[in-house]
């Protein structure tokens, strides 16, 4: 049987813990209400932009742009892994570098044929260890990142499609859906097809809320736009800006569903330092009682010997 001593400093070192996860999970929920209204206020502008592109995507115009050309059987695949570089977030890392480990199977690619750009320390270090190309690496840790900062990272991407070296370009990152659930995802980002246009868009609307769609279209083709000054000049800065805009929005999702993972997991961690807490405080009264009940006995049986 463990001392009473033993017994009150775990319980005391279960409370003290209890109290330090508590904090944190205060600060999370902050934190993640931020990010959560930074990102669903983001997605009307993403849906918006993507919108255009997608209207475009069946000009000659865009057609004709090397964005929208056919996949090169030579070039590499790039994969833009986005992850935290905090912990206490559950299996929020390990989600997405898992979900880029599946893609790389189901497409049979050898490590020769992917580059990896990681935007967060661990998705970073977990491929640079097992032999994958890592191109770039970024931090991850600031929640006030902007989108031009990320104009940068896109534009070596599309330097990289242009010289042929990728010939694809994907973005992994964990998708928020709601407090208790994120969803990994890798979405296509280069090259542009109109089918991938349609499924961005749709995955980033959400199904209800105020940031939902208020009414479906049915038809967002359109025969002709005529550009100014010229469809070269406009594409050339539209491309790059909404192709930017989607990583950046990728970004924003991974800070929500990161804030509100961890949030998550601190409130599991409270409960449950208090639930061992608890559980340890009726062991130490049994001990206790036991003790108090062996001492009078022993009282008992030497005052019965003394007579």
């Amino acid at each position: 049987m463990a001392s009473l001593k033993n017994i009150k400093l775990k319980i005391l070192s279960y409370k003290k813990t209890g109290t330090v996860t508590h904090a944190m999970e205060a600060v999370s929920a902050v934190k993640m209400r931020k990010a959560q209204e930074r990102a669903l206020s983001g997605r009307a502008y993403a849906a918006a932009g993507l919108t255009v592109l997608e209207r475009l995507s069946g000009t000659a115009d865009l057609q004709r742009h090397p964005l929208m050309g056919e996949v090169s059987e030579s070039a590499k695949i790039c994969f833009i892994v986005i992850t935290s570089d905090k912990g206490l977030a559950g299996a929020l890392n390990s989600g997405v570098i898992r979900a880029v480990e599946n893609h790389i199977k189901e497409k049979n690619l050898n490590k020769d044929q992917v580059v990896i750009v990681g935007f967060g320390r661990r998705g970073a270090d977990f491929f640079a260890n097992r032999g994958y190309d890592v191109r770039e690496r970024h931090e991850n840790r600031s929640d006030s990142i902007s989108e031009k900062e990320m104009s940068e990272l896109t534009g070596k991407i599309l330097h990289w499609f242009s010289d042929k070296e990728v010939g694809q370009a994907y973005v992994a990152y964990q998708n928020f859906i709601s407090t208790f659930e994120q969803h990994p995802t890798i979405r296509r980002i280069i090259p542009i097809t109109p089918s991938s246009i349609a499924e961005m868009v749709e995955g980033i609307r959400p199904a209800r809320g105020k940031y939902a769609p208020r009414a479906r279209e049915e038809n967002r083709s359109v025969a002709a736009y005529t550009i100014e000054p010229d469809a070269d000049t406009v594409l050339a800065v539209l491309l790059p800006r909404l192709l930017n805009m989607a990583i950046f929005h990728a970004l924003l999702e991974s800070k929500a569903s990161e804030h509100s993972a961890r949030m998550v997991a601190m409130k599991s961690a409270t409960d449950k330092a208090r639930d061992m807490a608890h559980s340890l405080t009726r062991v130490f009264n049994k001990v206790r009682q036991a003790a108090i009940t062996r001492e009078v006995s022993e009282i008992t049986s030497g005052i019965e010997a003394m007579k």
